[in-house]
C-alpha cells in the first residue's frame, strides 16, 4: 500500500472512503450511499409498507398544515430554508397551504445530491409555479456556514424524515447549536424525530423482505467501484441491522462473509477483510419527549410545540432559540 499521507485524494469521497476502510472498526459514511443509483433506491425505501416514517410524517403535515403554515408566517415574509429535501412529497403540502393562503416567502431547498435538487425544482414549476425556489446543493454542514447570511427577514428552517436521526446524540447536539447560532429571536427549525416503539416496527423498517435497504446500503460499496475503481465482490457481503430499544439506535452494517482482500484501485489500497467482519454504514437514531429536550437544551434551544400522528410514532417539533 503507497502512504497516502503524502498523496492528495482527488476527492472528499475518496479520502472519507480510505480512512474508513483503514480505521478499526471499519465504517463508511452513509451520505455517499445517495448517487443517482442510491436516490431512486432511497425513493423506492420511502414507499415500502414497512418503512413508517413517510407516511406518518406525511399524515401529521397533512391534519396540522393550517397551524404549521400559520406559525411559519406569523404574519411575516419568511425564507423556508430545507435541508435534506429529497423529493418534497411532504414539504409541498405545506407549499400548497402557503401558496393558497397567500404568505410570502422563498424556498431554498437544500441536499447533498444535485439530481434530486433538478427533478424537485422541475416539479414544483409544473405543480406549484407560484413558488419562488432557489435550490442550493451542498451537505448540512456546509449549509450551516450560510445560514446566518440569511439575516435579512425571518428565516424558517425545515428538516423532514428525522434526518437528525443519522447522527449520535453529540453529532445531533452540534448540529443543532449550529443551526441555533444561526438563528434570530424570530427564526424557528421545525423538524422531524422518528419515536421510540415496538422494536419489531424498527427493525422491518430497516430489514424489510424485498431486499431493498440492502441494496440501498450495499450502493456504498457499488459506488467505491464505479468511482474508485474498486473491485468489491458486493455478494460477499451480508447486510445486518440491529436495534437497541434501551439507546434508541438502530445500526447498520455489511458483513464479509468470508476471508477476502479488496483493492480500490484509485485509492493504491488493499483491504483486508477476515471472516464476518463489518463495515458499519449508518445509524437511526430514536427519540421521546425526554431526549429531544435534552438535546435542545445542549443546544441552546427550547421546544415551542411537537405534531404527532395517532400513534405516537412520529413527531416534528418545533424550536426557538433560548
Amino acid at each position: 500500500m503507497k502512504n497516502q499521507s503524502a498523496t492528495m485524494f482527488e476527492s472528499v469521497f475518496a479520502e472519507d472512503t480510505h480512512k474508513g476502510l483503514t480505521s478499526y472498526p471499519k465504517f463508511l459514511h452513509s451520505k455517499y450511499i445517495y448517487d443517482k443509483k442510491g436516490d431512486k433506491l432511497f425513493q423506492e425505501i420511502m414507499a415500502m409498507p414497512e418503512y413508517y416514517l413517510t407516511s406518518c410524517e406525511f399524515d401529521i403535515l397533512k391534519q396540522n398544515k393550517t397551524d404549521i403554515a400559520k406559525i411559519f408566517s406569523s404574519e411575516n415574509d419568511f425564507d423556508l430554508i430545507e435541508l435534506g429535501a429529497g423529493d418534497g412529497k411532504k414539504t409541498k403540502l405545506l407549499l400548497k397551504e402557503l401558496v393558497d393562503k397567500n404568505y410570502k416567502f422563498n424556498y431554498l431547498p437544500v441536499d447533498i445530491s444535485q439530481n434530486v435538487l433538478d427533478e424537485l425544482e422541475n416539479a414544483l414549476k409544473d405543480e406549484i409555479p407560484q413558488v419562488s425556489v432557489k435550490t442550493q446543493q451542498g451537505t448540512y454542514f456546509e449549509t450551516l456556514e450560510k445560514l446566518a447570511e440569511y439575516n435579512s427577514r425571518k428565516k424558517v428552517i425545515l428538516v423532514l424524515g428525522s434526518n437528525i436521526g443519522n447522527l449520535s446524540h453529540s453529532e445531533a447536539v452540534d448540529f443543532l447549536r449550529n443551526i441555533a447560532v444561526a438563528m434570530s429571536d424570530d427564526d424557528m427549525l421545525f423538524m422531524g424525530f422518528d419515536q421510540k416503539k415496538d422494536p419489531q416496527i424498527i427493525m422491518n423498517a430497516y430489514n424489510d423482505p424485498a431486499g431493498i435497504t440492502e441494496r440501498f446500503n450495499k450502493n456504498l460499496l457499488v459506488r467505491i467501484n464505479h468511482e474508485l475503481d474498486g473491485e468489491f465482490e458486493v455478494e460477499k457481503f451480508k447486510h445486518w441491522e440491529t436495534y437497541d430499544p434501551e439507546t434508541g439506535t438502530a445500526r447498520s452494517f455489511l458483513v464479509s462473509k468470508e476471508e477476502q482482500r479488496v483493492k480500490i484501485n484509485k485509492l493504491e489500497l488493499e483491504v483486508k477483510f477476515d471472516a464476518w467482519e463489518s463495515i458499519h454504514t449508518e445509524i437511526s437514531q430514536k427519540y421521546d419527549d425526554a431526549i429531544v429536550s435534552w438535546l435542545a437544551d445542549e443546544a441552546g434551544l427550547v421546544v415551542e410545540r411537537n405534531f404527532a400522528d395517532s400513534d405516537n410514532s412520529f413527531k416534528n417539533y418545533i424550536f426557538r432559540r433560548k
